[in-house]
């Protein structure tokens, strides 16, 4: 049987934003961390120059199996060249 799968509209669930994504890998899953950046403060600032740390809130949790990255990465790629020819190159520093 044939079939495509599509996201249902669900208005209750809100968009979340994210600027930073961090990924760990597990032998079960991959698991990708977003956060959400804010420009530092000066407390902030003079803690990462003594840590050499910042933390990132955590916006959301997500983890997928192995076998779904490959079509993810395609699908990311695919994506990607579209808002290029659409918008060109994005602006501004990338993580």
């Amino acid at each position: 049987m044939n079939f495509t799968i599509v996201a249902a509209e669900d208005d209750t669930k809100p968009r979340i934003y994210s600027n930073f994504c961090a990924v760990q890998l597990s032998p079960f899953d991959i698991t990708l961390t977003f956060c959400e950046m804010q420009p530092l403060g000066e407390k902030q600032l003079r803690e990462a120059e003594q840590t050499q740390v910042v933390q990132a809130p955590v916006r959301v949790r997500l983890a997928i199996p192995p076998a779904m990255v490959p079509g993810l990465v395609t699908a990311l790629q695919e994506n990607f060249e579209r808002y290029q020819e659409a918008f060109g190159p994005p602006k501004g520093p990338l993580h």
